[in-house]
C-alpha cells in the first residue's frame, strides 16, 4: 500500500464499509496513522499502524416480527439459537425485515435497545446452526471481547465436493472480490483468516469435514474450501458444477444437483458465560437435508449401494 491514499487503503482493508463512511470517519478523527490523525488524502509510506475507532451503529426502529427459530438455551444474559436455512440474520441491502433481528425483538422487546438487537456474530442466510445472542449491553461487550480474543469456539460440519486426503489448517487472507462486490475471495489485501479442517468421512467423490474457525470473516469457510478445490455441495456462489459419483443412483444424482443451499451447519459452540465466567458448550445435530445427503453418499460408497 505504499503511496496509496489513506481512504483508498482503508477501503481495501475494510471492504464491508463504503468509501463515504470511511472518509467520514477520517474527518471525525476516528482514524489514526501511527497514533496521529491525518487528512483522507494522506499517502501511506508502508509499514504504518492504522487505528480505527468504529462507532456503534445508530439505533433503528426495527419492527418486531414473529419469526420461526429454535431457542436452544436462554438466561438473563444470553440466548443460544438454532438458525434455520433461509433466514437472514439482520437487515441489510436487499433485506429490510423478516430477519432474525426482527424475531429477537418480537421475542424480547428490550433487545431493541441493543445494537443489532444483541447479535455479535452471524451465519449466512442458508447456513444452519448455533448462534449466541447477547440480551444485555454488558453481555454484548463481553462476547465481542471473547470473539476478538478467539475465546469463542465455533465448529461447523460441511459436505464438500472432492475427497480430501487429510485435514489441514488454511491460513489465507479473505477480502472482497476484486470485480464482484457480492463475493469474497482469498486476497493478499484481505483480512487474516484461519480455518482448521478435519476430515470426518470419505465417500466416492465427496467427504464430510469439520471446520473450526479461528477468525470470522464473511463467507470464510466457503471461500477457503473453494480456494482449496473442495467447494461445499449446493454452494451457488462458490461451488461450481456439482460432482456426481460413478454409478450414482437417480435419487442421489438428483439430490446433489438440486441441493438447495450450501451444505454447511454450525454444530458446536463453546464460550465462557459473560456473567459467571464458567465454560459453556452446546451441540446441535444437522438438519434433515444434510443428514439425508450424508446417508445417500454413504450408501453409494458401499459396494452395491
Amino acid at each position: 500500500m505504499e503511496g496509496m491514499r489513506l481512504d483508498k487503503a482503508l477501503s481495501s482493508l475494510l471492504p464491508e464499509q463504503t468509501r463515504a463512511t470511511l472518509q467520514g470517519w477520517i474527518k471525525q478523527e476516528r482514524v489514526r496513522v501511527n497514533g496521529k490523525t491525518v487528512k483522507q488524502k494522506f499517502r501511506l509510506c508502508g509499514h504504518e499502524e492504522l487505528e480505527v475507532s468504529v462507532p456503534e451503529p445508530a439505533p433503528r426502529d426495527w419492527p418486531a416480527q414473529k419469526i420461526d427459530f429454535e431457542i436452544i438455551d436462554e438466561d438473563d444474559d444470553i440466548m443460544v439459537i438454532n438458525k434455520p436455512a433461509g433466514l437472514v440474520v439482520h437487515p441489510g441491502a436487499g433485506t429490510q425485515d423478516r430477519t432474525l433481528l426482527n424475531g429477537l425483538i418480537f421475542h424480547n422487546r428490550g433487545m431493541a435497545a441493543l445494537p443489532r438487537a444483541g447479535i455479535v456474530h452471524r451465519l449466512d442466510k442458508d447456513t444452519t446452526g448455533l448462534m449466541v445472542v447477547a440480551k444485555t449491553e454488558s453481555a454484548r461487550q463481553n462476547l465481542i471481547g471473547q470473539l476478538d480474543s478467539r475465546a469463542i469456539r465455533r465448529e461447523y460440519l460441511a459436505i464438500v465436493n472432492g475427497v480430501m486426503v487429510a485435514g489441514e489448517t488454511i491460513n489465507q487472507p479473505v477480502g472482497r472480490h476484486r470485480h464482484e462486490r457480492l463475493r469474497m475471495a482469498v486476497s493478499r489485501s484481505g483480512k487474516p483468516a484461519i480455518t482448521h479442517i478435519r476430515v470426518l468421512e470419505k465417500f466416492r467423490t465427496h467427504c464430510s469435514i469439520q471446520a473450526t474457525l479461528e477468525t470470522g470473516r464473511t463467507h470464510q469457510i466457503r471461500v477457503h474450501l473453494s480456494w482449496k478445490g473442495y467447494p461445499i455441495v449446493g454452494d451457488k456462489r462458490y461451488g461450481g458444477r456439482p460432482r456426481i459419483p460413478p454409478s450414482a443412483s437417480r435419487s442421489l444424482t438428483k439430490l446433489i444437483q438440486d441441493f438447495p443451499r450450501q451444505a454447511l451447519h454450525a454444530r458446536k459452540l463453546s464460550l465462557n458465560h459473560p456473567r459467571w465466567g464458567q465454560p459453556r458448550h452446546w451441540e446441535q445435530e444437522p438438519p434433515g437435508d444434510i443428514t439425508i445427503l450424508v446417508r445417500k453418499l454413504a450408501e453409494n460408497t458401499v459396494p452395491g449401494g
